[in-house]
Order: C-alpha cells, then structure tokens, then sequence
C-alpha cells in the first residue's frame, strides 16, 4: 500500500481535503465511461497545477511511429496509442474578473469528491477565497449517459458566500489537445470545421494517418436557483481548434448560479463523415427534450440494472466491499459488450500508457467476467473479435516468416496488426495465442454454445496450432521437441529457452485442435468441408502437428519436483522476496533491467498462470508444491499477479494468503501499490479481482456440464454473495461463516455441486443449501 487517502464507502469512492500533490492519482480513480467514450477527473474549470488531461474514445486511435535505436527485421512500424480526445468537459470560470485556479487561490476548504458506483456520476465540491478575497462555494457533477452514449452532462454550481459577485462562465470545446504520451511530440488531430449555432457549438477534427472524424460539441444552459434563465453569451470566442463563450450572471450574496453542459462526441465509426454536426445536433435535441434532471434518473435507474446481475456483496468488511464493486463499476464503464468492433483496453478510458486496445488480457481475464455477469453474446463478441482479425493474424506470423495459414496473433493491437514497440514482448509473448484458444475452450465450457467453434473458433484454432507447429524446433539432443527464444508471462525474463507454461500451453493447443477437428467431421459436415475447402489442412499436417505435441519437451528439477519455469531457472542466485530490502521494491522502477533479467524475480504467475489455466490436469498437491517453489520469488508488479495467486491460496485452503491477496488485488489502485495510479487504472486485470472471489473464495468450476462450487470464506467476512448467468440460468450464491445458499431463478430444474455433492434446485428462485 503506497496511498491511504480514499474514504471506505460500501458504494462511493470518496476524496477529502485537497492536496496538490494527490490530483493526477486522483484523476485515475474517480475516471467515469459508457463504453463509448471516457475521461478523467480532470477539473472543468482551470488549473495551473500539475494535471494530466485525457479523453477517449471508444475505437479512434493513432499509429504512432515507432522509435527505436535501431530497426530490427520485422519491427512493428507503429505503436498504437490511444488518442487524447478534444475537450469537451472544460467550463472556466472568472469570479469579479479573477480566474478560479485551485492551484492559486487563498483557501480551499471542504473539498470532496465523491464518484458514486451505485448511480454512475461523479461529483466535486468545495469551497475557496480568492486573491480578491471573494468566497464561494462550487458544486459540479458529471456523468456520462448510459442511455445516450455520445453523450455526457454537467451541472456546474456556484454560489458566492461573502458578497454579491459577477460570475462569468466560458464553456468551450478545444480539439487542439496533445497527448501525454507520444514518440515524436507530434499533433494527432487536424482541425477541420469550427462551428456554433445560439448555445451550441461544433469542431470537427480528424485523425492524422487513420482518418477517424469526429465533432466534439457543446449545449449551455445557465440556470439561476436552479431556475432557467434566458442569459445569452456576451461573447463568442473562436480560435483555429476552439471556440468559447462567455455567459456574465450577476450573482447575490447566498444566490446560486448554474451552468448545465451538454456535450461528448458523435464519430465517423458510427454515421456519415459528412453527417457528424447533424447527427451531434439531434444528440443534443434529444437531450433537451429529456431534460438533465431526468437523464440523472435514467443513468441511476441504468446502473442500478447493472448492478442487479454484476454485484458482490461482501459483509462485514468495507474495505473489501470497496475494493470489488469499484473493480466491477470500472469494467462496466470500459465495456458493455455492444459493440463487436471493440474490446477491452488494459487502462480502459483512465490514460495511455500501454497504447492499443487488447492484450491477451481479455482472453485470459475478462471474458469469464463478462460471460457470467452478462449476456452470453457479450463473450462471443469478444471471441468474434479475434476471428474477424485471423487474417492479419496470418499477416503477423508471415511477416516472420511462418507460412500456410500460421497465425500469431499481436501482442498488442487495435485492428489486428501488431503495434507493440518492446522486441522481447512483441516476438517472443508468443504466449498469448494459447490465451486465445483457451478462451474458445472456456467460452463453451461455460455457456454449453459449440455453435461457434464451427462457424469461426475452429478456423482461428487451425491458425493458432499451424504457428505452434511451425514454431517448436525438434532438438536431436532431447530427442524432444523445443520452444527457443521466449518470453513467459513473467516479463522478467527475455529470450530464454522452453518456458514451461508457453510449451504446455502449445501443446494442448494443439491436442484441442485436433479434437475439435474430429468433432466438426463428425457433427457439422458442412462447416467442416467449408473450413477444410478453406484452409487446406491435410492429414499429413494434422500427424505432424501430433508428432509435435506428443513429443513436447517440458523443464524438470528432480531435486525440487517441480517443473521449471524455463531451462536456466535454478542457474540463478534464488534469494525470495522475503529476503529483499524492501527499499528495492519495486524492483521494475529501482533496478535495471539487466539486473532484473538476471535475478529470479517473477513479475506474475507464469508457470503457476499453468496450473490456473489446467488445474484439473493435475493434483492438489501437485499444485501446493509448484505454489511453495514460485510464490516466494514473485514480487507480483503486475497487475495480472495477486487474482491468480489468491485463487490458488484458496484452492489450497490458505485464506489468511488469499485474502491478503485478494486485498491487493481490488485495491491495486486504490491503495496505489505499485506506485503508478497516476497514470490510468488497471482495467483488464479488475476482472481478475472477480475471478478472485467467484473462482477463489465461491470455488466456481464447471465439471462436467455442471456448475460447482467449493465455498470458503476469509475470518474477515460475515458473508458474501454473487450471481452468475449459466446457460440462461442465473444462480445467486450466498456464503456465511456457517452455511452455503444456491438460488436459481430460471425456466428449468437446474442441478449444481456443491463440495463434490448434486443439489437439485427448483427454477423460480429455488434454493439448495
């Protein structure tokens, strides 16, 4: 824990008192989305401190040129970023001529955020004196419509306490923004078209390179006690990127004065290029026609239908209750599974860092999240995401020179080609094509929907097992077949050699492939002629991908029982954690990485990622041996690290370690544990901290076509409970220190494990305890 300054709150996340020094963390945490566009909690009115100033939108992006000492054959061109959007939040305010500036004034007393995840708003107040010794108090809330997505509110308050004052309001709109992260300090947007209209105003700007076009407008309203009044701008402000106006209310002493904002984004993605001003004026009018105050009902009575499926209750804990509901709020506001163009970005709508929009994060974290709190369309959205991208997939691998349809899919991408800019992640995370697969195998593991493996999954499985192939070299030494020049999921070792988990991982990709196969021969002949017609798979090709993968090599140590993470493993110095100053934590920001790269420090679980991933491929005591052998050496500076290892302490019956886990895990950032919340939230690993509890403590497995479960619950807690959406069947499962309840409310008799034993439940709320 690295910060402590965030208020428990069963359902808010609170800020008190203001300091400098906490406004960029705090711009991450209180960051609020629809899954169309996002921002941080940037401040509306100026500020001349220290800020980092983002919005997004959901889909627009920029390939950014990649920068690199010197190019390597096969170097991705481009690094995707994700765009700074214009500004469309910005309201500065003049109080009696002096600009209110946080960073400047006199006093600031009773500062308060407050980002309210039950209702979806976000909320700022406080009160200041300024230099000219005026006092006010201020009053903002924000939210972006779940119910309009291009669209987001804001009702900015003032109200001056010590005497009467002039208040002036300049609402604007400025499309000349810069990203905070760039490789060559260059403008990704071009200005095209400023525009307004009485209380409306326009700019049109489009990306450099990818042509997204998009209008950023704005809607003013100015309301006295709460009263609509009929001021209009005193003046119109209109720069080449940016246009302002300026509304003057002379204020009482205790009168309170309002500025409602419209605005948000209406993108080429979505209408005509030559549309995007007709179209953000009829978002506008609707918007009008609804009215702020019943938009706010509707955005509560939203989330509120969220909340009834996604919720975890977590009693006599707050801190805990805290940590997951604001881990579900966020992969709420970064993805609601409309839209198959889109996914889920490892910093969502909370920053930049990492550029692109997917990582095997989704396959590997999220769509359990999103299979059994939503929809089951929601989760093959995201499958058909990867198939709609096999081609470039095959494009990547043949860049590298893998042949007859292998596939590779990016370590990060936004259309399908690879835009990561690190060599030892780009090429050797080959790794995430097994993620990929898995997530096919998992999706019908759960839903019971094969449908999709013949009509697209079972395409993306032949691309994925013809890379593997390809990529094992058969070593005459072993007699075995290899995997060289690698990069686990523990970032922190580069290029070495047979990496247990990527191995095993290709191994059974390949052995799924082939069973698939099989299966689409035998039950849908005409998909598998289609597919075979397609991708010209021979039997000759199908024996040699079996010879490959019966004849694996995997890293062994007799002297410890376990199987090595990669072949040099124990030539390291294998001093723990336990064993390291604490000064030098974190080592990713104090060490160098040669230094890293040397030490058997494990940034995540990697070959423990192994035994998650095919736990019922081995014992429990299998398990409890590798987990003694790993745990101690990982330092676990991803975010990916703590979700995984607490559900392993818990199959173990460790709950002291899985609830200490599971703490760092939901409040990775709202604790700040790895000194970097500044930066954008941890998103894809938020949907780990679910698996935490659904998979760790609710012990959730399917075995068989079942749904099971083994309950354990940590000393801390009184009770806790969650639902899940299995095959259109949702099962709510309460947990106290002395009793496990499974309701079901469906069509049919729904039967569950429960600690090994079948339950018949009732549909209609029936019940199994």
């Amino acid at each position: 824990m690295n910060q402590d300054y965030i208020k428990p709150d069963n359902w808010s996340i609170i800020e008190e008192g203001f300091d400098a020094e906490r406004v960029k963390s705090s711009e991450s945490l209180f960051s609020i989305g629809n899954g169309a566009m996002g921002q941080r909690a940037n401040f509306e009115e100026y500020y001349s401190g220290k800020t980092f100033q983002g919005s997004y939108i959901a889909g627009v992006y920029y390939p950014d040129k990649t920068k690199v000492g010197w190019w390597k054959n096969g170097y991705p061109e481009y690094f995707a970023k994700v765009l700074n959007a214009p500004n469309w939040i910005g309201i500065n305010v003049e109080i009696n001529g002096e600009k209110l500036d946080l960073a400047s004034c006199k006093v600031v007393k009773n500062f308060r955020r407050e980002l309210n995840m039950k209702e979806g708003w976000y909320n700022r107040s406080f009160e200041i004196i300024l230099q000219n010794g005026v006092e006010v108090a201020v009053n903002v809330n924000r939210f972006l419509s779940l119910e309009i997505d291009e669209l987001g509110a804001i009702q900015y308050e003032v109200t001056p306490l010590n005497q009467d004052a002039k208040v002036v309001f300049k609402p604007y709109v400025d499309a000349g923004i810069e990203n905070e992260d760039t490789n060559w300090e260059e403008r990704f947007w071009e200005t095209l078209e400023v525009k307004n209209q009485d209380n409306q105003a326009y700019v049109v700007a489009r990306t450099l390179k990818t042509k997204f076009t998009v209008s950023t407008y704005m809607y003013n309203s100015v309301l006295v006690n709460d009263a609509f009044s009929d001021v209009k701008p005193i003046e119109v402000a209109k720069e080449a990127s940016k246009i302002s106006f300026s509304y003057e209310i002379a204020a009482s002493k205790g009168q309170k004065v309002t500025l409602q904002k419209f605005g948000g984004y209406v993108s080429s993605m979505n209408h005509p290029v030559d549309e995007l001003i007709l179209a953000s004026k009829k978002v506008i009018e609707k918007a009008n026609e609804i009215s702020y105050n019943q938009l706010f009902e509707n955005q509560k009575q939203a989330w509120a239908k969220i909340w009834e499926m996604s919720d975890i209750t977590i009693d006599g804990d707050v801190k805990a209750q805290q940590g997951i509901r604001f881990n579900i709020f966020q992969l709420n506001q970064t993805y609601l599974g409309k839209d198959s163009r889109l996914n889920i970005g490892p910093k969502g709508f909370t920053g930049e860092k990492y550029g692109g929009s997917t990582y095997w994060d989704t396959e590997a974290y999220c769509i359990p999240f999103y299979m059994a709190t939503k929809d089951q369309q929601v989760a093959r959205n995201l499958l058909a995401y990867r198939y709609n991208q096999l081609d470039k997939a095959i494009e990547n691998a043949e860049k590298l020179g893998f042949k007859n349809g292998a596939a590779l899919y990016p370590m990060v991408t936004m259309n399908g080609e690879e835009c990561h800019n690190e060599w030892e992640i780009t090429f050797e995370e080959i790794h995430r094509n097994g993620a990929i697969a898995f997530a096919i195998y998992n999706y019908y593991r759960f839903t019971g929907d094969y449908s999709y493996i013949p009509e697209k999954g079972l395409e993306v499985l032949i691309g994925i097992a013809r890379f593997w192939h390809q990529r094992a070299t058969f070593s005459t030494y072993r007699n075995q077949y290899v995997i060289l020049g690698v990069t686990g999921p523990n970032e922190y070792e580069n290029n070495v050699n047979n990496n247990w988990y990527t191995n095993y991982i290709a191994k059974w990709c390949i052995q799924y492939t082939l069973e698939q196969i099989q299966k689409v021969n035998s039950d849908y002949q005409s998909d598998f002629t289609r597919i075979m017609n397609k991708v010209k798979l021979s039997q000759t090709e199908m024996d040699s991908w079996k010879e490959v993968a019966d004849n694996m090599y995997f890293p062994y140590s007799e002297e410890y029982g376990v199987y090595l993470q990669q072949d040099g493993f124990l030539d390291k110095e294998l001093v723990t954690v336990a064993e390291l100053d604490k000064a030098q934590r974190p080592i990713n920001q104090k060490w160098s990485w040669d230094r890293i790269l040397r030490s058997p420090y494990i940034k995540q679980a990697d070959t423990l990622q192994g035994f998650y991933f095919f736990e019922d491929h081995f014992t429990k005591e299998e398990l409890e041996k590798h987990f003694n052998f790993y745990e101690p050496f990982t330092v676990h500076e991803s975010s990916l690290s703590p979700c995984v290892h607490s559900i392993q302490a818990a199959v173990l019956g460790r709950m002291e370690q899985a609830y200490t886990f599971y703490l760092r895990t939901s409040r990775l950032d709202l604790d700040d544990y790895n000194k970097e919340v500044h930066e954008g939230l941890h998103i894809t690993s938020m949907a780990g901290t679910w698996m935490s509890i659904v998979e760790g403590f609710g012990g959730m497995r399917v075995k068989d076509g079942k749904l099971s479960f083994e309950p354990k619950i940590p000393s801390q807690w009184k009770g806790f409970s969650f639902k899940v959406n299995f095959r259109n069947t949702i099962v709510k499962v309460e947990v106290n220190q002395n009793e496990v309840s499974i309701k079901v409310d469906g069509e049919n008799d729904f039967t569950v494990l429960v600690n090994g034993e079948e339950h018949n439940c009732h549909a209609e709320l029936g019940s199994a305890s």
